[in-house]
């Protein structure tokens, strides 16, 4: 289970990609809608609770909406009345990547696909117990692909 510390050392030493995906700015947004473009290709953030996964509770795996990789499982899922889906944990280490972002005058970890880079959203050392940790992540960014129990389409 991943706390704040693991995301800490995780920023500052990232675990390899188990694959890459890379496409043009052109092919991306072939792809993707105008608002999953922006919140996943140019790091933008979509309107709180205004995206489809926000009060969303169906089993299942999330997604990059970008490449298709597991990211996030629902049982990890929380309220955590900030606007945005909230999980407390990746699906596994390699899964995300963690990045120091010192945009907007603040400090964050910002939270990527470790396959694709599409942005995802950002850690936050204030969720529930046992891990503390909540991954803020955008609707935009991520999809509804299978029943936590089964493996994805690729």
């Amino acid at each position: 289970m991943q706390t704040w510390n693991d995301v800490i050392r995780l920023a500052n030493h990232p675990v390899p990609a188990p694959r890459r995906v890379e496409k043009t700015p052109a092919e991306w947004r072939q792809q993707l809608t105008s608002e999953q473009f922006h919140v996943a290709r140019e790091h933008g953030t979509e309107r709180a609770f205004s995206g489809e996964h926000c009060e969303a509770h169906e089993a299942g795996l999330y997604a990059c909406v970008c490449c298709g990789t597991p990211l996030y499982d629902s049982r990890t899922k929380f309220d955590s009345g900030t606007g945005w889906p909230s999980f407390t944990q990746p699906v596994e280490e390699s899964a995300i990547r963690y990045k120091k972002d010192t945009s907007y005058g603040m400090t964050r970890i910002e939270v990527l696909c470790n396959v694709c880079d599409a942005h995802q959203g950002h850690a936050f050392p204030d969720g529930p117990a046992p891990s503390g940790l909540r991954l803020c992540i955008n609707s935009a960014s991520i999809t509804l692909v299978a029943e936590a129990d089964k493996q994805p389409a690729a």
